[in-house]
């Protein structure tokens, strides 16, 4: 079974590939870069500059990049990372640049669409993300489109894989009995790991406290968080590079020279060779990292309180940047210069956590698992967000709240799962929440770009 789940993931995201980098490319080039040239002008929007609180929506344009970056900057940025440099070497690192480097026009175009075309709920709130996209601004003739991302988001949205490498983390790093890791009983004719089952019943209690809040107390819990797990993330990784300086300009050039070689690739050949497998593993683990162009950035900045959804747009494409170019780069650097990911047979999390220790010693363990909660829970809380917002669109507000309570027992059930068909599973949902976002941004580029004239054309007139 694992083996065919593996097979159809691939064989999703094959056409997938396609679709998010060359509709990245597509929208990078026909912006003509107008929204690159603003980047001062994003930082201060983010700071509040131009914020209203009186404007329609839930949350501040900061709390709506905090929650997009809370599912973003997770156990993807050191698991999936660490999957990406096991099975792809150093060059799948290249491939997760180019990706988020076309990732943040793609955000900059379907954010801006998630509050140009924002609808109302069943309770009347008003509400951004592509479905509505879809609803307000295609119409009927679409709707199959707009059911389709519901459907996936469901389903891509569940924590499994963050709880399942948090808990692996705790384990790894915070069990030292070896005789501990291996208890178990017997449920339902199944075998379940009893420090597993404990981790993740924990987990679900917390995340259940944030959730149950909704997307004002995921918010705010969001923007006191996010800020400090990436500065403490970013000065573990800086003493590791500086421990290993010297190995630092080697792997830096091998990124780039393996990105086309594929020296060190381990995977499936696609595209007509080990080149395109490189490739498509990168860019699957930068998508599964960044998500630009998978549409949930679009359904957190559709929160946003603004009248201007040119903003929205600006401080959404800092997502990628920051996922991908900044957190997922400090940890593929980390296993690279400490040479674990040539001596080590470990994956996922816990190759990361071996690279620490090596550097660091068992101080560098303990900064990955403080680490790794913070990146873990904070996704845990937004995804809830996403999901309950999918199928309050196709069933009404109400009936929503049932998601919340299925989301957290899933959380128990993915601190049990094999990471593996975790992987694949999300993957696979991810890979067709792609196809409603991109399409949907396609069709309504020439909107985004005739409003984004007319905003700047204004701001420079002191709007």
């Amino acid at each position: 079974m694992s083996e065919l789940i593996g097979k159809i993931a691939t064989g999703v995201w094959t056409p997938i590939l396609f679709l998010l980098i060359l509709g990245g490319l597509f929208f990078f080039f026909y912006s003509r870069f107008i929204h690159y040239r603003y980047f001062s002008h994003c930082i201060a929007i983010l700071r509040g500059k131009y914020h209203n609180p009186n404007d329609p929506g839930q949350i501040s344009p900061y709390e709506a990049l905090s929650t997009a970056l809370a599912s973003t900057v997770g156990m993807g940025n050191i698991a999936g990372v660490a999957a990406a440099i096991s099975i792809g070497g150093p060059g799948a690192l290249f491939w997760m640049w180019v990706t988020a480097f076309v990732g943040m026009s793609t955000n900059f175009f379907t954010s801006t669409l998630s509050v140009m075309y924002r609808g109302k709920d069943s309770a009347g709130v008003i509400q951004g993300g592509p479905m509505y996209v879809i609803r307000e601004a295609l119409g009927k003739a679409w709707q199959p489109l707009a059911v389709l991302f519901c459907l996936c988001t469901m389903i891509g949205c569940l924590p499994i894989f963050q709880a399942n490498q948090l808990t692996q983390a705790i384990i790894d790093i915070g069990v030292p009995s070896e005789e501990a890791k291996t208890w178990s009983f017997q449920f339902l004719g199944f075998e379940i790991n009893t420090l597993k089952f404990v981790i993740g019943t924990i987990l679900m209690i917390i995340s259940a406290f944030v959730i149950i809040g909704g997307i004002q107390r995921i918010g705010s819990w969001a923007g006191k968080m996010v800020p400090l797990m990436i500065i403490i993330y970013f000065g573990s990784v800086l003493a590791i590079l500086i421990v290993n300086i010297s190995s630092l300009p080697h792997y830096l050039w091998l990124i780039v020279s393996d990105a086309f070689a594929a020296e060190h690739f381990h995977g499936q050949p696609a595209l007509g060779g080990v080149v395109g497998g490189l490739i498509v593993a990168g860019v699957r683990r930068a998508s599964f990292s960044n998500e630009a162009g998978i549409g949930t950035a679009p359904m957190a900045m559709g929160a946003s309180q603004s009248t201007e959804p040119i903003r929205e747009g600006l401080v959404s494409m800092l997502s990628p940047a920051i996922d991908t170019l900044l957190v997922c780069t400090l940890t593929a650097l980390a296993i690279l210069v400490t040479g674990v990911w040539q001596t080590s047979g470990a994956n996922g999390v816990s190759l990361t956590a071996i690279a620490f220790e090596n550097s660091l010693g068992d101080t560098g363990k303990y900064l990955l698992l403080l680490c790794a909660f913070f990146f873990a829970i904070t996704s845990l809380f937004s995804y809830s967000y996403y999901g309950s917002k999918a199928l309050a669109f196709l069933v009404g507000v109400k009936a929503s709240k049932y998601y919340d309570y299925f989301y957290l027992s899933t959380i128990i059930i993915g601190a049990v799962a094999s990471m593996t068909d975790v992987i694949n599973v999300i993957d696979i949902a991810y890979a067709l929440m792609a196809i409603p976002t991109m399409l949907s941004g396609f069709v309504l580029a020439p909107k985004v770009l005739a409003e984004a004239r007319s905003y700047f054309g204004r701001m420079k007139g002191d709007l």
